[in-house]
């Protein structure tokens, strides 16, 4: 069983600007994750094929931005960017100290800073301690699709899908043109025998979004 984990900045109406800036390190554009494997929403943009040239090049931005928070100690936007950084390079527990350190410097930045240390906890697979701060998050902005979505993935993971049908029907209805929340809550009513829920979701993404209508027609296939 698969689900998908899309974390989108655009076509998305009610995400506020500053909330979204954390989702330049958490882009999955088009991911698939299976269940229980490898991590969902927020799966960092693969590093893994990085040429010579490109490795060289993110040294020496790892490198710039460690200058700028040993020269800026208090700045809280150096470590967040540091963080950032250190996440799209998969080095969590790095990111995970410069966002902490960032919200010590600045309890008001977590308004970026949890759903960062959600995102890096996440692709731990520390699905408990990432839904967490992706909770906390919504103390800044408490109708945000994105993180209704992140809290849907959490819980999907941590196969507690009753709470998560309940998170993607929050992201929709901040969002109703939200096709990855429909689609992960399409997989939960799947796996909870609610097949004819999906198949009202199948049809109204054959209309919206091929791609996800077919993938999905085979997870109701399989349900057969």
């Amino acid at each position: 069983m698969y689900i998908l984990s899309i974390v989108r900045r655009n076509n998305l109406p009610t995400v506020s600007r500053q909330s979204s800036i954390v989702v330049l390190m958490i882009r999955t554009y088009r991911h698939h994750l299976q269940l229980l494997l490898t991590s969902a929403v927020l799966l960092l943009t693969g590093f893994a094929t990085m040429s010579f040239s490109g490795c060289d090049s993110a040294s020496k931005k790892l490198n710039d931005l460690q200058q700028a928070v040993w020269q800026n100690p208090e700045d809280p936007q150096a470590y967040i960017k540091l963080g950032n950084e250190y996440a799209r390079q998969q080095q969590y527990d790095k990111a995970v100290d410069s966002y902490e350190k960032a919200l010590t410097l600045n309890p008001q930045s977590g308004m970026t800073v949890y759903p960062a240390l959600g995102a890096a906890y996440f692709n731990q697979k520390q699905y408990t301690r990432a839904l967490g701060y992706f909770e906390k998050s919504l103390e800044f902005s408490p109708d945000d699709s994105l993180r209704f979505y992140d809290i849907g993935n959490a819980y999907l993971q941590l196969e507690k899908c009753d709470l998560a049908i309940e998170a993607y029907l929050q992201a929709i209805a901040n969002s109703t043109a939200f096709e990855e929340a429909y689609y992960n809550l399409a997989i939960c009513y799947i796996r909870t025998g609610q097949k004819a829920k999906a198949e009202e979701i199948y049809a109204w993404l054959q209309d919206k979004n091929n791609y996800l209508a077919v993938t999905l027609e085979r997870h109701l296939e399989n349900a057969r």
